[in-house]
């Protein structure tokens, strides 16, 4: 299953996640064929409530966040 496959199922449907984004179904459709275009991947994420986020819909585009190293503090007693 697709993310944007996921991302349908989430919201209930094409009919759904296309109002939600403000579309239309044939347009959602569509990106099954063509990709999600790059404007509408955070509308997606957002309607999904973050349970499909852009990072899956586009990674191409949203690569994975990585955390950032801890700062090394100094340890108790030492300056």
């Amino acid at each position: 299953m697709t993310a944007l496959e996921r991302a349908i199922a989430k919201v209930g449907g094409v009919v759904e996640l296309a109002r939600l984004i403000k579309s239309t179904p044939q347009v959602v459709v569509n990106w099954r064929k063509r990709g999600i275009p790059a404007k509408r991947v955070l509308d997606i994420e957002r309607a999904t409530e973050g349970k499909v986020t852009r990072h899956q819909l586009r990674p191409d585009l949203y690569p994975i966040e990585r955390a950032p190293r801890p700062i090394a503090l100094p340890q108790a007693g030492t300056r």
